[in-house]
């Protein structure tokens, strides 16, 4: 029975380990195509002597040892939030120390900003790391024949067209090929460089410490410039702990030590070993020069190349996607549009918004840079100073689950002493290409911030609104029901009762009858001076975490007088659909309303600025504006676009200088 089992899960275990090579491992795995050609042929290159070589080949050796192997595949993976990794991840499982613990609302605020900056640092990654991932590999075009130099440039900028241009299509068929192209890729360039290693064999030495540390000492403040080259070993090294839900720690795990890791390590010992060959490397691109330079291996070797970085490039806009609608669903970025493109796999979604950024700011780069070289120098400090941040989470996180400090403080002081040594080290390319990085992750940390302000301040003049308790309208409703008019003296109106079902959407669950009434109800009753029939209030909450099983997605709680609340939870791995929630509760007797009858108002802001507002806080409003009227419309993230039952309510804010309040009178009470 026991081996049984272990053959059941062997046989699970190793396809998600070959599907983990294309995704995982795609951007780490095709940065042996420009990182030594950084390093000795780049704009601070080194001489291809002995003693660069090995302290190069030992710096790249124990950059991948402790950065990859270590930090990320030992360690990092254990901070799984029911199974999802990721940056967002480590936020929601801080969240949910901070619910626990009140006394760290501070440093919790903090560690937020922190995190959030890290996100938008991603964002910055992603746009530099397809651009240079199949510049260099169509580079391998001029390694054949200089007459075609002219080409790269158009031939990068069509790939990258054509891949941006099948997002729409979904990954999910072309997901199934990705690990089998990437098993043929390890092990093409691992075989590259053992005929090299065996010619030279004095390469071996180089996983001695010592040699970088002579090597970093000989160099003194130009060693900067090699740690700006050597951090491209790296690229995609965050991958890792994004995609752990999709494959499992495990499958991580097998995936790196089995064929990724001796891969990677055989292919850099094999380029250095042919820098130390007196035959001069064409154009600098010395991954290219391990290889038979025939035609008939050679154009091979760059098609494959070419696929190798699609891959890579597919597996960040991918994740691209999912850090995007986990923002949204945390409340960290506006609602962009979303499209399902596989009815099996929730997981594979497309932001046409988010790709066509993507696309626009890669052929920008390429055009801009025009070679991977160039290009290099913008890489890395978003990379080293994500890492950075992940470290410090990390150790929060850790410690809540118990984690003893004197084994926790100096791995995680080790860690983030590597991390920033690299931060440091990238920071001398900032004039060189560096501030592109920065610059996007700096105008989407405003956006984000900006955005999670702006709702702040809503729900601020929202909850200021709602001081009438709903025990309030359920009285009023039983008194409707009671006329024989259905019409009653309100105030200084009347209020009647219509025949119809309206749901009402409520920005804050609603559990008994002494919770405030929800803002839509309030200014229904207002304008039209009516009470529904049936009224459901209905509040759609997406939680720190990124699932919520379907038996705890929803609970229904009568207030009386045909008045139902729903509250609704889901995970940030999960988009909400209202018309179907709606009526899997109607087809179990939840609520009682006739669907053709429905109508869900939604509300939508109107924000106005007091003429007295301070400049800074009218910049900031005015730009929240701008984001408002961007995002997706609610109907359309809610999947009510198509729903004819749905209205719109718009809601009056005035912002001024101290607070925020919705500018409708209180007249329904007299």
């Amino acid at each position: 029975m026991k081996g049984a089992m272990s053959d059941t899960r062997t046989a699970r275990l190793l396809p998600l380990a070959l599907a983990a090579l294309g995704i995982v491992y795609g951007d780490i795995g095709t940065s042996p195509l420009y990182t030594m050609k950084e390093v000795f042929f780049g704009a601070h290159s080194l001489a291809p002597s002995r003693e660069n070589v090995l302290g190069t080949l030992s710096l790249v050796f124990w950059t991948l040892g402790i950065v990859v192997t270590v930090k990320y595949v030992i360690v990092i993976l254990r901070a799984d939030q029911h199974g999802e990794g990721g940056i967002f991840a480590l936020l929601g499982l801080l969240r949910s120390r901070d619910e626990a613990n009140k006394g760290t609302r501070r440093g919790m605020g903090a560690l937020t900003t922190l995190i959030l900056i890290g996100a938008a640092l991603l964002y910055g990654d992603g746009v530099i790391t397809p651009s240079i991932s199949v510049l260099s590999a169509v580079e391998g075009l001029e390694v054949a024949t200089g007459a075609l130099k002219p080409a790269v440039v158009p031939v990068t900028i069509l790939t990258l067209i054509v891949l941006f241009s099948f997002q729409s299509r979904g990954t999910a068929r072309v997901g199934r090929v990705f690990g089998p192209i990437m098993v043929v890729w390890f092990v093409v360039i691992a075989a590259a460089g053992l005929p090299w290693i065996a010619r030279h064999p004095e390469v071996a030495a180089a996983v001695n410490p010592v040699y970088a540390a002579r090597f970093l000492a000989a160099e003194g403040w130009h060693s900067a410039f090699v740690l700006g080259g050597v951090v491209l070993c790296i690229t995609g090294g965050e991958a890792l702990y994004a995609d752990l839900g999709h494959f499992g720690r495990k499958a991580i795990r097998v995936s790196w030590f089995s064929l990724v890791y001796p891969a990677l390590l055989l292919n850099y010992f094999g380029q250095g070993a042919r820098l130390l060959d007196p035959a001069p490397v064409r154009v600098g691109h010395v991954f290219y020069a391990i290889f038979p330079q025939t035609d008939w291996i050679f154009y091979p070797v760059v098609a494959l190349s070419t696929v190798a970085t699609v891959i890579a490039s597919q597996a960040l806009i991918s994740g691209a996607f999912s850090l995007t609608r986990q923002a949204i669903a945390l409340g960290f970025f506006p609602r962009l549009r979303l499209v399902f493109t596989s009815a099996e796999v929730e997981g594979q979604i497309f932001m046409p918004g988010v790709n066509a950024a993507l696309l626009v700011g890669c052929v920008v780069l390429v055009l801009g840079f025009k070679s991977s070289n160039a290009l290099a120098a913008a890489y890395g400090i978003a990379v080293t100073g994500t890492m950075s941040i992940t470290t410090l989470a990390f150790y929060h996180v850790a410690r809540a689950r118990g984690w003893k400090r004197r084994t926790l403080l100096p791995l995680c002081a080790f860690l983030i002493g590597v991390d920033l040594t690299y931060f440091a080290s990238n920071s001398s390319k900032f004039f060189d290409g560096g501030y592109v990085p920065i610059v996007i992750a700096l105008a989407l940390f405003a956006v984000m911030k900006t955005w999670q302000w702006g709702r702040g301040v809503l729900a601020g003049a929202y909850l200021d609104f709602a001081k009438i308790p709903m025990r309030h309208y359920v009285e009023l409703k039983q008194a409707l029901m009671a006329s024989p008019r259905l019409r009653i003296s309100y105030g200084r109106r009347e209020v009647a009762q219509v025949e119809r079902a309206v749901v009402f959407l409520s920005s804050r669950p609603i559990r008994s009858i002494d919770e405030p009434c929800p803002v839509g109800l309030r200014v229904f009753t207002r304008r039209h001076g009516a009470l529904p029939k049936h009224v459901i209030l209905l509040n759609v909450a997406q939680l720190s975490q990124p699932y919520v099983p379907a038996a705890e997605r929803r609970t229904v709680t009568p207030l009386g007088a045909n008045i139902v609340t729903v509250n609704a939870r889901y995970g940030y791995m999960q988009t909400p659909d209202i018309p179907a929630l709606l009526r899997e509760l109607r087809q179990e007797g939840l609520i009682k309303i006739n669907e053709s009858r429905w109508t869900v108002q939604i509300g939508e802001e109107e924000i106005i600025l007091d003429r007295a507002l301070p400049a800074l806080r009218r910049l900031a409003t005015q730009f929240f504006r701008f984001i408002l009227r961007a995002a997706t419309p609610a109907d359309r993230y809610f999947g009510l676009r198509d729903y004819p039952g749905r209205s719109k309510i718009v809601v009056p804010v005035i912002i001024s200088r101290d607070a925020a309040r919705v500018a409708i009178m209180d007249e329904e009470v007299g």
